[in-house]
């Protein structure tokens, strides 16, 4: 006879402290089998020495390690799709419930609920958290209900609901006992999904109480090693986001707080506006007549502009899976207004090649700085690119760092004239937005 148990699902919440789902799991009475999919329809779209694969496929061993060694336990590790693997678990398994966490992204809800038809058509219940963010979908609206879609009065408000929430941790770790008593569950190695290690590595964030303090005087410059790194381990829920808040105010710094309401202010606009992932929230900017320049664009992703603080962006992130916010708006900027391409490329590229690669915020920003989105920057705001560097980069510091040749015969020269591709892009824009049909 099959054995009963319940199902814990990892997904976006790769630990085991302050972890919704997985608390409700080992509060109930049944043995708690934990599993995580590789999942095939997005792991085929992927470069095969994928950073973040490599991040996930680490941190999913020392889960195993930690559970194999505390608890004679262990985490089942699958690849393929999320179906084909459920009904290998239903035929191995008696299973009651399966317990996760919401992922709020487009294709995650739909595989959630093909999830939950085929979970209920053998009577088994399906139970989902909020865990990845403090509040989510409808919990901060207007007072008339309509989603909010700008940010300042979203974050005013969520402080405010903030004030009255009954704001708790969810110590999942001190149940681990609950889980199935099997070492000897199954594991894959990067090669059985089809990938190889990367050379690139995953910085270890760093939250302490000097960086916020100072975050605020010492975030808007690139050579200062003084943002936390927290993106890709709140991506991937390698820590908790409530910790985080409650850190953040601990330290009573509200820029930084304000950063992480930043990140479910654009999750909730996708949430409301699942459109937005391949469209512009303000659909008349999709009249914009882009210059699908393959040749600038190659420039841009090789950081080979001829704009030596565009190309240091474009360089760090190349070689590191990261690059500082304040650059990203930069090189956002000018792809899309020096050289006139469709903000969706520079998304896309992003979302290759970025460690802290999130859908809403990717989005939510690309958008911001073309225009288009919600809360946008005007679109006659156009960074000077020469400019940035006086006020960000006065000392060549970063761009000594990723440009070192920015001084050399062999530095290309600009691909484009600031002034002149200034002027092109306010008469594109303007022509298309004052189109009438």
């Amino acid at each position: 006879m099959s054995k009963a148990v319940n199902i814990f699902w990892f997904r976006r919440d790769l630990r085991l402290d302050d972890n919704i789902a997985l608390y409700k799991a080992l509060n109930d009475e049944l043995p708690v089998l934990p599993i995580f999919i590789f999942d095939s329809e997005i792991l085929h779209k992927l470069p095969k020495d994928d950073a973040r694969v490599t991040f996930i496929h680490n941190t999913l061993q020392n889960i195993r390690q930690i559970l194999r060694k505390k608890y004679n336990s262990s985490l089942a590790i699958y690849f393929g799709k999320p179906e084909t693997v459920y009904r290998k678990l239903i035929d191995d398994y008696a299973i009651k419930t399966v317990y996760t966490n919401h992922d709020y992204e487009p294709y995650a809800t739909e595989r959630d609920h093909r999830i939950k038809q085929l979970l209920e058509q053998h009577h088994i219940h399906f139970k989902s958290y909020k865990d990845q963010v403090v509040f989510e979908k409808n919990e901060i609206v207007k007072n008339d209900g309509n989603p909010y879609v700008v940010y300042t009065p979203y974050m005013r408000k969520w402080k405010e609901a903030f004030k009255t929430l009954d704001f708790e941790l969810f110590p999942s770790e001190n149940h681990l006992n609950k889980l199935i008593k099997d070492t000897l569950l199954p594991n894959l190695s990067l090669s059985d999904i089809g990938f190889e290690q990367s050379d690139q590595t995953i910085a270890t964030y760093k939250v302490n109480s000097s960086l916020i303090q100072n975050y605020e005087t010492t975030r808007n410059f690139p050579s200062k090693d003084a943002t936390s790194r927290l993106g890709p381990h709140l991506r991937f829920g390698t820590v908790s986001v409530r910790k985080m808040v409650k850190k953040a105010i601990s330290e009573t710094n509200e820029v930084f707080w304000q950063e992480l309401i930043w990140r479910e202010f654009f999750m909730q606009i996708l949430w409301h506006f699942p459109h937005t992932s391949k469209d512009s929230f303000k659909p008349k900017y999709d009249r914009i007549l882009w210059r699908t320049n393959e040749n600038d664009f190659k420039a841009w992703c090789e950081g080979k502009t001829g704009y030596p603080l565009v190309d240091a962006g474009m360089r760090q992130l190349n070689a590191t899976g990261f690059m500082h916010n304040r650059v990203r708006m930069l090189v956002a900027s000018f792809l899309c207004k020096h050289l006139l391409i469709d903000w969706r490329w520079g998304e896309a590229y992003f979302a290759e090649k970025l460690h802290d690669y999130e859908m809403a915020s990717n989005v939510g920003n690309w958008q911001w700085a073309s225009g288009s989105g919600v809360d946008a920057a005007p679109y006659f705001r156009i960074f000077n690119p020469t400019t940035q560097i006086q006020k960000f980069d006065k000392d060549l510091v970063y761009i000594k760092k990723w440009v070192p040749d920015f001084q050399e015969l062999t530095y290309p020269q600009p691909i484009v004239d600031h002034k002149a591709a200034r002027e092109r892009c306010l008469n594109v824009y303007k022509s298309a937005l004052n189109k009438v049909f």
